[in-house]
């Protein structure tokens, strides 16, 4: 089944039901065992990122990640695409509710084109790779002045078969109130949308501001991919 048709199956109001209630949406497997297996292979070629990471000599945790390089794999470049023009009449409420004047436009390309404007053209979807040991702590993927409010992990590898541990990890700070803390497991080819920065929840007074960082748990076991899908470019 092609992607498009992947995504139309999901019920798209109970996804911005969930990041309304929990902070984070599950709403289905979007890629197959094959086309999972086939995105984990392009890892050990270099020629398809532009940039690779060493997690641990940037305190960023233990692990590695690389960024895809243009032009990006017919999946990936698909999938960035169809969940884009999905999320961005969420982004928008979110917007507009926290007060903000931006506006993002219903279509990826025109959303990158704006990126451009601001300095952001390298792209940023991304595979991540963790062994036995293997974690990342709390962070948030902002690269830029432009940044979209929402982005998406795709697990690859098979939870209790190819890995154990390694849960995505989702903490959220309400203003003068203690943390909330999420712990979101993945099965193979499920994918996962939540906040890259702000969202905001009803308040007494109004929306309030919740601020999301993600990270990954230690893998106890095995050999664990995720593909990552951020919206916004990187400078």
């Amino acid at each position: 089944m092609a992607h498009e048709a992947r995504l139309d199956e999901f019920d798209w109001a109970r996804v911005e039901g969930d990041l309304e209630e929990r902070g984070f949406s599950v709403p289905g497997r979007v890629l197959d065992p094959a086309e999972c297996d086939a995105l984990i292979a392009l890892y050990a070629d270099d020629r398809r990122f532009r940039k690779r990471i060493d997690m641990e000599g940037h305190t960023f945790g233990r692990g590695d990640y690389a960024y895809f390089a243009r032009p990006l794999p017919k999946p990936v470049q698909t999938l960035r695409a169809a969940l884009y023009r999905r999320v961005a009449p969420i982004a928008n409420r979110w917007a507009g509710a926290l007060g903000r004047d931006e506006r993002y436009p219903a279509s990826l390309r025109s959303f990158l084109a704006h990126c451009a404007e601001h300095g952001q053209t390298r792209p940023t979807p991304l595979l991540l790779h963790y062994e036995k040991g293997g974690y990342n702590r709390l962070h948030q993927d902002n690269y830029g002045d432009v940044f979209f409010p929402l982005q998406v992990a795709i697990a690859l590898s098979r939870r209790e078969r190819d890995y154990t541990g390694g849960e995505l990890l989702l903490v959220e700070q309400r203003p003068r109130a203690q943390s909330r803390a999420e712990v979101v497991p993945l099965d193979q080819g499920e994918l996962v949308i939540f906040p890259s920065g702000e969202r905001p929840v009803p308040g007494k007074r109004g929306p309030v501001r919740l601020t999301t960082r993600h990270g990954v748990a230690t893998v106890t076991s095995g050999r664990r991919y995720t593909l990552g899908l951020i919206f916004h470019d990187a400078r």
